[in-house]
């Protein structure tokens, strides 16, 4: 017999583990972790086609991507970067031409790729820098396989009829929030440390996007549903084991 306390915490538990890995998913999946602004000026003087040309189909280099990001409007995620170009849908030049977002992901052996101290001097490797960057990519993957697990563990407890296995639920759902933490600290240490090696140019400036607030939303998501889970698993298993003892006594 489960006392309501300990239901309505799992319920609980197990909404807030939804919504932290809807969010989680969605910034995975999404480009805006950050973003850059430049001045209109700037943005105008710069040659667009030119640019989106080599964005898109040149060779992966990071000095060469970063650049154009810092010059378009750039906008860069776990698993894509993108700029902001006039559109090509017509063959005269508008006054006002509407702009569109067009986007490039990172294959995997680029995410797997070296990242030196100075971009675009393939000479020194940054260790520290390549580390952070694969973990960034890794560690949120690594956080929504725990999380399925977890679902998992949790649905064979109930099709058993135990609260035993709820602990490890919670103890799962605890990795998993550290992980996004971490994907988290390691992007933005990421950024911070390219910013130090290739500064974007004056008057450019970076700002944290939507994607990357979700991915924060979903670590405390994540660390209260576990906090539920491990409760309602010692708090029924204390309540279990005296009422064993007093029928035994």
């Amino acid at each position: 017999m489960v006392d309501n306390r300990y239901a309505t915490a799992l319920v609980i538990g197990s909404v807030l583990s939804l919504l932290a890995t809807v969010y989680l998913s969605v910034a995975v999946g999404t480009q805006h972790w950050y973003q850059y602004s430049c001045p209109p000026v700037k943005r105008e003087g710069s040659n667009a086609s030119e640019l989106r040309e080599e964005f898109l189909n040149g060779e992966f280099d990071e000095k060469t991507y970063s650049e154009t990001m810092f010059r378009l409007n750039g906008t860069l995620g776990l698993w894509w970067r993108c700029i902001l170009v006039p559109s090509q849908s017509h063959w005269f030049k508008e006054p006002e031409p509407k702009m569109e977002t067009q986007c490039v992901s990172f294959t995997l052996p680029q995410q797997f790729s070296p990242k030196y101290k100075y971009p675009g001097i393939h000479n020194e490797e940054d260790l520290l820098r390549t580390y952070l960057w694969r973990c960034q990519f890794l560690l949120p993957l690594v956080s929504l396989a725990l999380v399925f697990l977890g679902g998992l563990v949790g649905v064979c407890a109930c099709l058993c009829r135990s609260f035993t296995p709820t602990l490890g639920v919670g103890v799962l759902h605890l990795l998993a929030g550290l992980c996004t933490l971490g994907t988290v600290c390691c992007f933005l240490a990421g950024v911070d440390l390219l910013q130090q090696y290739s500064p974007p140019p004056e008057g450019v400036e970076g700002s944290l996007g939507w994607s990357l607030y979700l991915a924060l939303i979903s670590f405390p998501l994540q660390i209260m549903a576990a906090a539920l889970f491990l409760w309602a698993a010692r708090s029924h298993r204390k309540n279990y084991t005296r009422m064993t003892a007093y029928r035994v006594a």
